[in-house]
């Protein structure tokens, strides 16, 4: 049996967590789990615990920022994927989220084709 790949969205606006779960449902039919967090150190216990292939990261959230959060995650499991998702789309901010670890850094509003094709090529799934 394959191993279970899975996804853990982190943002504190239950509307994006939302639409992120529907953008990416389609991986469900492939056998991925979306796992849902929503602040930052549910987050951070979440990656922790359940070792997730790919995160789906806001910046601005409570209790622990993105930053902080992909720093630790990636402190401690350098293979997950971090994707920041966040509406600060300024060059600073960038720089902070590649410092933090991120493996990429994506704007709000963000188009859900992109996330869903992203996903399924760092999950090595095929959607068609």
């Amino acid at each position: 049996m394959p191993e279970t790949k899975s996804i853990l969205i982190v943002d504190d606006e239950a509307f994006i967590r939302l639409l992120l779960s529907q953008t990416l449902e389609e991986l469900e039919d492939e056998g991925v789990e979306l796992l849902l967090a929503a602040d930052g150190q549910e987050g951070l216990d979440t990656a922790l615990e359940e070792h997730p292939n790919l995160v789906f990261l806001d910046v601005m959230m409570p209790k622990l920022s993105g930053y902080e959060v992909c720093r630790q995650i990636k402190a401690a499991a350098a293979d997950i994927y971090v994707i920041l998702l966040t509406a600060k789309g300024q060059a600073i901010d960038k720089v902070e989220g590649a410092d933090a670890g991120a493996n990429e850094y994506v704007t709000k509003p963000f188009d859900p084709d992109y996330i869903l094709e992203r996903a399924a090529e760092i999950l090595g799934v095929e959607l068609y």
